[in-house]
């Protein structure tokens, strides 16, 4: 007898419908076909054994297992269950009857238990764009799937829930989650404030204008100073995130396995900090089954680089093409995945490698030549993309011990909303763009307009300072931000004076 029952197959973070057929005739061995790795070859042994562990019988005949398309590669253990399901239905353990309206996929246990999976919610996506009626999947996973409107889903925990099912000998209740409800409820949810940062005005005001234009930032200044601190604490200014974001970046953090069994939709804004011993492939993602790395766990949200001279050369420079493209393509011989990777980027290092290079009290010990050695580990390439440099120094004891009222990070919140919002309407006929950071240098030209007194400020800036020629556009972008958190239509000199402050790496003067 001939089942067909339908699984699914995970690419990037777009999912693929498979079809499980399943055929038992006569003769005495198994085989599965259909490009499988050997995840799926073993699943046959583990099918036996939480059958037969359900007090249900293994047909001792000729069984094939055909997994089609099949010049796709088939890799992981989510095609346990509808292969389990197909067994069944094909031997007459299970009614047949409504199995090909549910896409189907959980990995068995070998007492029968379905354990869960990684993708849940692309493949949730995909039965709907599909037409299926409803998703079966492991209890664990099911709150995630079921954020997808238009699909019965079902969390099951053993395979005899399974057979009840279709044999409708018990009624099972579809899981339901209110999305905008429980997106609504856990958007402001944070751990950090900005008011737990004693001092550090200035700095402050600089990450309130990289949240506001979506500017990468490179914080310098020696240990203890606040950077790390500072750097956490960004997502709480940062504007929350919408439905569409949300998906995407469950999306992202279901492919790879990252979602907790209680979690449905990421609410917050992800925060990734990896260690700076990361690999290449890591960072951007890879391996031979591609996986998503930091850069793409951390899509609409930040990554975090603490000590960035220590990362090694070639991890940085990967990242050069991601930071440009907002994407990430990892390519095969036999296939190529696009994982999203628009992030902010915001990075941390000491002046030096004693740390304290420019430092109000203490001595600096390094050698000359040290600390353009130093430096000189972050290429101009990958600085280029930085638009704000920003000094962070050591607070005083006043600072600390003052009991003074600080903003707290939903006030600075409404401030970069309300900045996020005139780019919303400067950039609306263009949907690849949401804020400054993002504008090509042509659209600098257009948008970012000065008048002569900006063009002498920034002329002189550029002569006095040493600035280099690529911060030129990187002064116009952040300048704009800071015009449009000032409500401003324009940009005044004061805005550019206050963007060209942040361009210190770029001067000559800094190392030498």
């Amino acid at each position: 007898m001939l089942i067909k029952t339908y699984g699914s197959a995970v690419f990037g973070v777009n999912a693929l419908t498979i079809t499980i057929e399943v055929s038992i005739s006569s003769g005495n061995k198994y085989h599965i076909v259909g490009l499988p790795d050997n995840a799926v070859k073993e699943s046959l042994k583990r099918i036996e054994s939480a059958i037969q562990a359900s007090g249900l019988k293994m047909p001792r005949q000729k069984i094939v297992v055909n997994l089609s398309p099949a010049d796709i590669r088939k890799e992981g253990t989510s095609y346990d269950l509808p292969i389990a399901v197909g067994i069944l239905a094909a031997s007459g353990q299970l009614s047949g009857e409504k199995v090909m309206d549910f896409i189907i996929a959980g990995e068995l246990s070998l007492d029968g238990g379905i354990k869960p999976i990684k993708g849940a919610l692309s493949i949730s996506v995909q039965a709907v764009k599909a037409g299926f009626k409803g998703f079966i999947l492991p209890e664990d996973n099911s709150r995630e799937a079921a954020v997808v409107e238009n699909l019965l889903v079902y969390g099951m925990h053993h395979l005899t829930d399974l057979v009840t099912f279709f044999n409708k000998t018990k009624i099972f209740a579809p899981v339901l989650v209110n999305t905008k409800e429980e997106f609504l409820k856990n958007v402001n949810l944070y751990d950090h404030d900005f008011s737990d940062v004693k001092g550090q005005e200035s700095i402050k005001r600089a990450l309130e204008i990289a949240a506001a234009g979506g500017h990468n930032v490179i914080l310098i200044g020696p240990p203890g100073a606040g950077k790390t601190m500072l750097a956490k604490r960004l997502p709480t200014i940062l504007p929350p995130l919408n439905l569409q974001e949300a998906l995407e970046t469950t999306k992202i953090h279901s492919v790879a396995g990252k979602r907790s069994a209680a979690g449905s939709l990421m609410t917050e804004r992800p925060f990734r900090s990896p260690h700076h011993s990361i690999s290449d492939i890591a960072l951007v993602g890879g391996g031979s089954n591609p996986q998503p790395g930091e850069i793409s766990l951390a899509h609409n949200g930040i990554l975090f680089l603490d000590e960035l001279p220590e990362f090694k050369r070639s991890v940085l420079e990967v990242m050069r093409q991601p930071l440009e493209d907002r994407k990430v393509t990892i390519s095969r011989s036999r296939l190529s995945v696009d994982y999203p990777a628009s992030f902010m980027l915001i990075a941390a290092m000491n002046p030096c490698p004693c740390g304290f290079y420019n430092h109000p009290e203490k001595e600096c010990i390094c050698g000359a030549g040290v600390v353009q050695k130093y430096l000189s580990k972050i290429s101009g390439p990958l600085l280029d993309r930085i638009d704000l440099h920003v000094e962070v120094t050591p607070v005083n004891f006043n600072e600390l011990s003052s009991h003074e009222e600080i903003e707290k990070s939903i006030t600075i919140r409404s401030r970069v909303i309300k900045a996020r919002e005139m780019q919303d309407l400067r950039f609306e006929e263009n949907h690849a763009l949401h804020y400054n950071a993002q504008m090509s240098p042509n659209m600098v030209r257009n948008i970012c307009m000065i008048n002569d007194t900006g063009r002498k400020l920034i002329k002189k800036a550029m002569e006095k300072l040493g600035l280099s020629a690529r911060a030129y556009d990187r002064i116009l972008k952040v300048s704009r931000t800071i015009a449009d958190l000032a409500e401003s239509e324009t940009i005044r000199p004061e805005h550019l004076a206050e963007a060209i402050n942040y361009r210190s790496l770029d001067r000559d003067s800094w190392s030498h």
